[in-house]
């Protein structure tokens, strides 16, 4: 029970919301889209700095979608959506680390 004996639902459980999965979806992809940029020029130029890069971005891209999944949230909207796309980033950003621990160790 939440004040003056009100029920609050924190979670909505209709998360259908085209126009907010749209762009999650585009965010995502743009931060991916990005990160995969960083990996061709690590590729291509072997440097630290494009190594660190990679993670680096898919990390930044998660805080990002973490701070919208907040103010989704505060206006009450479909929040869900944005915290998927934010553990999406997240997954993506700790499977790229060897990325940036190969180009630090490498002679």
């Amino acid at each position: 029970m939440g004040k003056a004996g009100v029920v609050t639902n924190d979670v909505e459980k209709r998360w259908r919301d085209p126009g907010a999965f749209r762009a999650a979806v585009r965010y995502a992809v743009a931060v991916v889209a990005a990160a995969g940029v960083a990996l061709v020029v690590y590729a291509v130029s072997k440097g630290v700095l494009a190594a660190v890069l990679v993670p680096g971005i898919l990390f930044a891209g998660g805080l990002g979608a973490f701070i919208r999944t907040y103010q989704v949230w505060r206006a009450e909207g479909t929040w869900p959506i944005w915290q998927g796309a934010g553990w999406f980033l997240f997954a993506l950003f700790l499977v790229s680390l060897p990325v940036a621990g190969t180009a630090l160790t490498a002679p």
